[in-house]
């Protein structure tokens, strides 16, 4: 019984890490991220040209499911995809 319960948990993160990346807009942040490390909102903003505010929200909900980090680097936040999960999704995708 334990060991079904631990793969259902197994599957449920990986269905939260899936949902996470489902958006588009989110999906192409975490591909920019991998092929580019250590960008800031302003550079993924101007990548995707959707405003600010947007790339925010979605970088929220990636940190939240443990997919990105940010680092300060003195008055900016770069970000770094942190899931090699997702990592290795990605490129299979792409």
């Amino acid at each position: 019984m334990n060991n079904t319960m631990d793969k259902m948990s197994d599957f449920e993160r990986k269905a939260e890490i899936l949902k996470a990346i489902s958006h588009p807009i989110r999906l192409c942040i975490v591909k920019g991220l991998i092929e580019e490390e250590g960008k800031n909102v302003t550079n993924i903003q101007n990548c995707l040209g959707a405003p600010q505010s947007i790339i925010s929200q979605h970088l929220s909900k990636l940190k939240a499911a443990g997919i990105v980090k940010g680092e300060r680097s003195g008055v900016e936040i770069k970000y770094y995809v942190i899931n090699d999960y997702v990592k290795e999704i990605i490129r299979i995708m792409f």
